[in-house]
């Protein structure tokens, strides 16, 4: 199952708009994936989940994908929130 750990640098953290863009992101695709944050983990595909975890700025997140389309899921995931989610602040 492949994996990769983030780094995320928006200023608001995994929350609201950010999150929503990550939810949608996630969904375009048929793998199951899991955010990781401390002991905490979430369906990436469910809003209320990703919120729960309660991701701040500079916090690191664990991104798990399994399925067809793995590794093409996590390198989109990857993309948006090295890209701090499409914001230039």
């Amino acid at each position: 199952m492949p994996e990769l750990t983030l780094t995320i640098q928006n200023k608001v953290g995994l929350h609201a708009r950010p999150a929503s863009l990550f939810v949608r992101e996630a969904s375009r695709f048929q793998s199951t994936i899991t955010v990781l944050h401390g002991a905490k983990q979430a369906n990436a595909k469910s809003i209320l989940n990703v919120l729960s975890l309660g991701v701040n700025q500079g916090a690191q997140i664990t991104l798990r994908a399994e399925g067809p389309d793995a590794e093409a899921a996590l390198h989109s995931l990857r993309a948006l929130v090295e890209s701090n989610f499409g914001e230039t602040e």
